[in-house]
C-alpha cells in the first residue's frame, strides 16, 4: 500500500496522527525498534543464547523481517469467545491448518494460538513459521459466566511442539490477578530456561473500572501500570489494547498517581497516550504491540490507524486477529499486508 493510500485511509485524522510532535517523553529517551534490537537490548540482559535466537527468529520472519517490527496473527478466540461465535463468519478456521496458512500467506512474523492448534500440525509447520503457544485462557462454557485465566498446558509441552515463544494473559485488577501473576511469572521463568521468548497479554479487568458511561479499562494510566507489572515478570514483549482515555486512577479513586502523569507525561493525542504505555515497558526495552480489537464495519481504516499510532508512539507492531480471520481468506491477507505496509513506510516516523 502506497503512503498516499495510508493518508487517505486516515481521513480527517491524518493531520492529527501524521504531523503530531510528541512533547511528553522525548523520542531520544526511547529504545526504538530496529534491525539490531536483539543485539542492542536483549544481548545485555539475562536472556540466554537460546532465547536470543528465538527472539531473532521472530524478528527475521515475514514481510517485516529485518525491520525490528512485528506483525503477529493471534487466534485463541475459539476458547476465549467460543469457536462457534468466532469462526461462524468464516468456518474454514475450525481447521487449525487454515490459521497457519493465513499467518504465512499474510506475511506475519509469527502465529499465536492454542496448544491444540499448534500440536496438531507442529511437524508440518514448526520450521516454516515461528509458533507462539498461548498457555492460558478464559473459557466460556461455565455458567454463570466467569472471567479467569487458567493454564491449559505446560511450558515443556510448548517447547516440545517447537514453539519459539509462549504467550499468556493476566487480568490485572481482577480478584484472581495475584494467582495469575505468580503462575505466569513461574511459567515465564521456565520458558526462558528452555530458550523460548515470552509475550504477555496485559489486560485489565474489574467491574469498578467503569464509571458512568466511561470505561477506564483502556485508560493510559491503568494500562501503563499493567505493562509495568508485565515487564517486571520478564515479559519480552507486551501486548496491550490501544489506550482510549486517561485518568482512571483519579476517576475511580484507587492506587497512586501524580498530576504530571496527566500533563507533562501525556496529552489527549492517542500517540502520547500510547507513548505512556511504551514508557512503562522500560522505555521500549520490552516491545509494545497493540491489539487489533474486534471486527466491525471499518476494519481496514481502524487497523491502519492503530498501526500508525503504535509506530509513531515508539511501539513494536500489531497483533491482529479477528479483523483478519473473520472475513474471506484473501481479504484477511490484504488486511494484514496493509498493517505491515505502515511499518514499512519510511514516511511514517517516530513522533
Amino acid at each position: 500500500m502506497a503512503y498516499d493510500n495510508i493518508v487517505s485511509l486516515l481521513g480527517a485524522d491524518a493531520g492529527t496522527l501524521l504531523e503530531h510532535e510528541s512533547k511528553t517523553f522525548a523520542k531520544e529517551q526511547l529504545h526504538l525498534p530496529g534491525p539490531d534490537f536483539v543485539d542492542r537490548i536483549f544481548a545485555q540482559s539475562n536472556r540466554s543464547p537460546q532465547v536470543l535466537r528465538n527472539l531473532q527468529q521472530l524478528f527475521d520472519h515475514g514481510r517485516l523481517a529485518g525491520t525490528g517490527y512485528l506483525s503477529i496473527l493471534p487466534i485463541d478466540q475459539g476458547i476465549e469467545h467460543t469457536a462457534g461465535a468466532s469462526f461462524a463468519p468464516n468456518p474454514i478456521y475450525f481447521d487449525p491448518e487454515n490459521i497457519l496458512k493465513l499467518a504465512m500467506e499474510g506475511g506475519c512474523n509469527a502465529v499465536a494460538t492454542t496448544f491444540g492448534n499448534l500440536a496438531m500440525l507442529s511437524r508440518k509447520y514448526a520450521h516454516k513459521i515461528p509458533f507462539v503457544v498461548k498457555i492460558n485462557h478464559n473459557e466460556l462454557l461455565t455458567y454463570p459466566t466467569k472471567y479467569n485465566q487458567i493454564m491449559f498446558g505446560s511450558v515443556e509441552d510448548a517447547w516440545n511442539l517447537g514453539a519459539a515463544a509462549v504467550g499468556a494473559t493476566i487480568y490485572f485488577g481482577s480478584e484472581e490477578s495475584s494467582r495469575q501473576i505468580m503462575e505466569v511469572s513461574e511459567a515465564f521463568e521456565q520458558a526462558h530456561a528452555l530458550g523460548m521468548a515470552t509475550i504477555l497479554w496485559c489486560y485489565t479487568r474489574n467491574s469498578a473500572f467503569k464509571k458512568g458511561d466511561i470505561d477506564y479499562h483502556t485508560a493510559a494510566d491503568i494500562t501503563g501500570q499493567a505493562n509495568h507489572l508485565g515487564v517486571t515478570i520478564q515479559a519480552d514483549i507486551i501486548k496491550q489494547k490501544l489506550p482510549t482515555n486517561n485518568g482512571g486512577f483519579t476517576a475511580i479513586g484507587f492506587s497512586k498517581s501524580d498530576k504530571r502523569m496527566y500533563s507533562e507525561l501525556s496529552s489527549n493525542n492517542p500517540i502520547d497516550l500510547t507513548r505512556y504505555q511504551v514508557a512503562n515497558c522500560y522505555m521500549g526495552r520490552a516491545g509494545l504491540i497493540n491489539s487489533g480489537g474486534e471486527s466491525g464495519g471499518s476494519d481496514l481504516q481502524d487497523s491502519v490507524r492503530t498501526a500508525v499510532i503504535n509506530k509513531r508512539a515508539g511501539g513494536m507492531g500489531l497483533i491482529l486477529g479477528r479483523k483478519a480471520f473473520q472475513k474471506d481468506f484473501s481479504d484477511g491477507v490484504a488486511l494484514l499486508n496493509a498493517v505491515q505496509d505502515v511499518y514499512l513506510a519510511k514516511e511514517i516516523t517516530i513522533a
